[in-house]
């Protein structure tokens, strides 16, 4: 009679916990967990592991579940670092499980070891481990699973020597519902509600935990019960608030001056699943003012390293709920609404023209992931984001190589929704190899390649701080149709303003991966 091997019992725990889509760059060190790979798995299979922590941190977002990833040893994790660090920052619970050497092959510093295996992804990831014992494996897993499951989520990772699968086991696999969001405190609740009463003049600010936390309808509605205007944090990675509402009031700019700017209008904020604030650059104003403030997060660490403010506790979808109900409807003046800029007229074939077309063509229930930072500020003029669930996804870290596998993650998540992924000519060349697994799967994913020849946001980032002849910035020469073709993706060039609709609609409505390189005008003058 068989007995029953660790990765028998690891196989089980993964299917309780729901974790049988794989996402993996396979080496000899996985050999063992990889053999008689059961046919009610999926491994998604990628050709770097950078690109292939990307598609499952986007898988993870989408599905707002956590996934596991297989890399290699230590040099396939450090591969994955860059997107184990933009996983990180967009809070996605990834479990990455790593081959290591065999046990009685590590004190002889073997081919492929890693060594102190655990420590090598830190301080990005939530909890690591190599555990003592073969037998320790399947628990290790499982705690893994609810650490990275907690709020605020995040990735994790554990290391198996390879001769830990096929050691036997008896001992028996729990497997526990995962842990659910808290609660604020009461009275803290009280307070803030007391406090958004009292004001003439209140906003909110949303950052991604909303949408993370799939509450952003509950947002919509208290800021309907408050009439207060509703900005989108710094840097925000996921669209926490419809864009076409008449309530919202633009994004927030990463610098601390041009915060205090827009804000001084209110007399009252309330930051919600935000950090306040994100930012990026330093334009020399100081600790500039800032309204009075209340902050809820689920991050110990957001509320405690916030210079000013009240700081509240608790889950997003909980927090908000209990908030809204301890609100009363309020009589005071919404806000102005936003005032868009007129779409682009089409003479050259512009960022905001791009944009501006896209969002006549997206279907409603879109999702759409980004990567082109030196457009970015175009996009939030002209495509507008309206989905209340999942309708946008783009990298916190500010780490190049999210976009492309992004969208192919999230194709593979979302099949019941179009997938369009918009990115830079330099961002996609840091995670190109996404479009294989894209034609593998053979998903329905249409991607946008905006070129405008040069790694646009460093040229403008240096221009505005008075850089002259930096290098590294100019590109150009690449033809991203053919390289789709190469990868069995289809490929498109536009050229011209006139070919965009035609070009677009046909992208569209394919049901094949598609790639439509964009020949851009050069991007607009300033970041922010």
């Amino acid at each position: 009679m068989n007995k029953r091997t660790v990765l028998d019992a690891t196989r089980e725990l993964l299917r309780e916990l729901g974790l049988t889509t794989v996402f993996g760059n396979p080496g000899t060190t996985e050999v063992p967990f990889l053999t008689d790979w059961p046919d009610d798995f999926d491994y998604v299979l990628g050709l770097q592991e950078s690109t292939v922590v990307g598609m499952a941190d986007a898988f993870s977002q989408a599905t707002r579940q956590a996934v596991l990833v297989n890399l290699h040893s230590a040099g396939g994790v450090g591969h994955g670092l860059g997107s184990l660090y933009t996983a990180h920052r967009n809070r996605s619970p990834l479990i990455v499980l790593a081959g290591q050497q065999s046990r009685n092959l590590l004190p002889h510093d073997p081919f492929l070891g890693a060594v102190d295996a655990p420590q090598f992804p830190k301080p990005y990831v939530k909890w690591s481990i190599e555990p003592a014992t073969a037998e320790d494996v399947p628990a290790a897993l499982a705690r893994a699973y609810h650490v990275a499951m907690q709020a605020p989520a995040g990735p994790v990772f554990v290391s198996v020597p390879a001769d830990d699968w096929t050691a036997t086991t008896e001992r028996p696999i729990i497997s526990r519902p995962r842990i659910r969001g808290y609660a604020a405190d009461p009275a803290a609740i009280e307070e803030l509600a007391t406090a958004l009463a009292s004001s003439e003049r209140p906003a909110f600010v949303v950052g991604s935990a909303v949408d993370e936390d799939a509450a952003v309808l509950e947002t919509v509605a208290l800021a309907e019960r408050v009439n207060a205007g509703v900005y989108v944090a710094p840097m925000s990675s996921r669209c926490s608030f419809p864009e076409d509402h008449p309530l919202f009031q633009g994004f927030l700019e990463p610098e601390r001056g041009a915060v205090s700017d827009k804000l001084a209008a209110h007399d009252f904020v309330v930051v919600l699943g935000a950090p306040a604030f994100t930012y990026h650059v330093d334009r020399g104003r100081g600790e500039a003012p800032l309204p009075p403030l209340f902050i809820v997060s689920d991050d110990e660490q957001i509320l405690a390293r916030a210079f000013e403010g009240t700081g509240i506790r608790a889950t997003l979808k909980l927090g908000v709920h209990a908030l809204l109900n301890a609100v009363d409807r309020s009589e005071r003046p919404a806000p102005a609404p936003l005032e868009r800029p007129a779409k682009p007229s089409g003479e050259k074939l512009t960022g905001g023209f791009v944009y501006a077309t896209l969002a006549e063509l997206l279907p409603d229930n879109a999702i759409v992931v980004e990567e082109a930072p030196s457009h970015r500020g175009v996009l939030h003029d002209h495509l507008p984001i309206t989905q209340t669930d999942t309708g946008f996804l783009t990298m916190a870290s500010g780490t190049l190589g999210y976009g492309v596998p992004g969208a192919v993650g999230a194709a593979l998540a979302r099949p019941d929704r179009k997938v369009v992924g918009v990115i830079g000519d330099g961002s996609s060349m840091y995670g190109i190899q996404a479009l294989w697994t894209a034609a593998r799967q053979n998903v329905p994913v249409t991607i946008l390649i905006m070129d405008n020849t040069e790694y646009a946001a460093v040229r403008i980032f240096g221009d505005s701080i008075g850089g002259d002849k930096i290098p590294g910035t100019e590109l150009g020469g690449i033809d991203f149709a053919a390289l789709a073709a190469s990868m069995g993706c289809q490929g498109v060039t536009i050229t011209e303003a006139s070919g965009l609709v035609p070009g677009l609609t046909a992208a569209l409505d394919d049901k094949r991966p598609t790639l439509v390189h964009i020949r851009v005008t050069s991007a607009e003058k300033s970041l922010y």
